[in-house]
């Protein structure tokens, strides 16, 4: 038996284990594959101040890729824009090394992580969560419990057992990331971001330079196959192509992105779920791992006072919940409109607010924007500003006139 058990090995579930364990709770961790970090299922694109607040910043050596201190953003047919930050404000890590750095933060503070370890089933009784079975080495194992963190990621099989209404599959990109040498003329203190659903549709593409000059490359897509659409990206972009002329892919991975916002309900008897299976992730940018670790942190948190009180019915796990919500509410609502907003843009409307975007000046005025995780109270901050206003103005404009169905 254990206190708590947490079925899977990500980032999310790591650090929910290692807070745990910090308040003295006895936490395992399940995982199916055979290493920590692997498959990869992120860029590891992240906020520097939101790593900072979570006291993982500064990064050890040989996690931090790069820094960065803008973007540059790219419609259809090549035209741009630059956001620049007086100072880096985001990163690139190596998610395997950074994973495996959580993993070793849990270890030490008393976490058990077993490995090649799949959890085959929950164990209910009377409606409560009291025990996972287990399937290590062909053999199925019962353990008992007190409590079950569910980090499996986006398959939300787990999720499906306790009766919770899964992820918004309609608000699901897939995505491909590849490890890219020979990639030519990149400023490596900005990223690059290329919209068009020509090359990414309801998504985007990125190049992200490293300093040895490699780069991260990637894309996300609503609607077919997301290798085709990079060897697209890479080779008929009118930008981009230029870049990734020569270019070498020495590995690519697959992933899929919840863009959906918070599942209604993450919590039950018992059960509580964190990460991409709650999907906490931007609707914007498909960026879950600052969000999940914050709510990873209050799960944990919320599981030591359920601990303490012996009680872990759904009213006491509820708090979970609420404080969730209070910390990103806002910005997932504002992050989602976002998101739809901008599936429902052509190309060629992409392509005028970029150029929007130059004319008005946004780019002084966007760096100023201070976090770039928590993007609905950002926005807030900046709402007011003159060239803001006319962005949305103009944007309101192009949504209304446009023929795509606004659902």
């Amino acid at each position: 038996m254990v206190e708590v058990a947490v079925v899977g090995g990500g980032v999310c579930g790591l650090f929910c284990g290692l807070i745990l364990a910090e308040h003295d709770v006895e936490v395992a961790i399940f995982e199916e594959h055979p290493s920590i970090g692997k498959p990869s299922h992120c860029a590891g694109h992240l906020s520097i101040k939101n790593l900072e607040q979570l006291g993982f910043y500064p990064l050890p050596k040989g996690i931090l890729e790069n820094e960065y201190k803008g973007a540059f953003f790219y419609s259809p047919t090549g035209n741009s824009f630059k956001v620049e930050f007086d100072s880096p404000v985001t990163c690139s890590v190596n998610r395997e090394s950074f994973d495996k750095f959580v993993a070793e933060l849990a270890l030490k503070a008393g976490v058990k992580v077993h490995l090649k370890t799949y959890v085959k089933s929950l164990v209910i009784r009377n409606r409560q969560v009291k025990g996972i079975n287990i399937n290590y080495d062909g053999k199925l194992k019962h353990v008992n419990v007190k409590m079950v963190v569910d980090a499996e990621g986006v398959s939300s099989r787990i999720l499906r057992q306790v009766g919770l209404q899964t992820l918004n599959r309609s608000m699901v990109v897939n995505g491909v990331s590849a490890e890219t040498e020979r990639v030519k003329n990149l400023n490596e203190d900005f990223i690059e971001v290329y919209f068009g659903n020509a090359y990414a549709p309801g998504f985007y593409a990125w190049i992200m330079p490293r300093k040895d000059g490699t780069a991260k490359i990637g894309l996300a897509t609503k609607q077919g196959n997301p290798k085709q659409f990079l060897d697209k990206f890479k080779q008929k972009h009118p930008v981009a192509s230029k870049k990734l002329d020569g270019a070498k892919i020495v590995q690519k991975t697959f992933h899929p992105i919840t863009l959906g916002g918070f599942i209604p309900q993450s919590f039950s008897e018992g059960f509580i779920v964190v990460g991409d299976a709650a999907s906490q992730v931007k609707p914007t940018t498909g960026g879950g791992v600052i969000l999940g670790m914050n709510c990873a942190k209050i799960a944990a948190e919320t599981i030591h006072k359920a601990l303490k009180k012996r009680d872990f019915s759904a009213k006491v796990l509820s708090e979970y919940q609420r404080r969730c919500r209070k910390l990103m509410g806002f910005d997932m609502r504002v992050m989602f409109w976002m998101r739809k907003i901008f599936d429902k843009l052509s190309d060629s409307q992409i392509d005028k607010l970029i150029l929007k975007c130059q004319s008005l000046g946004l780019s002084e005025t966007l760096g100023k924007v201070q976090d770039i995780d928590f993007q609905g109270r950002s926005i807030a901050r900046i709402a007011w500003q003159p060239s803001i206003i006319s962005f949305g103005l103009y944007l309101i404009f192009e949504v209304l006139f446009s023929q795509k169905p606004f659902n």
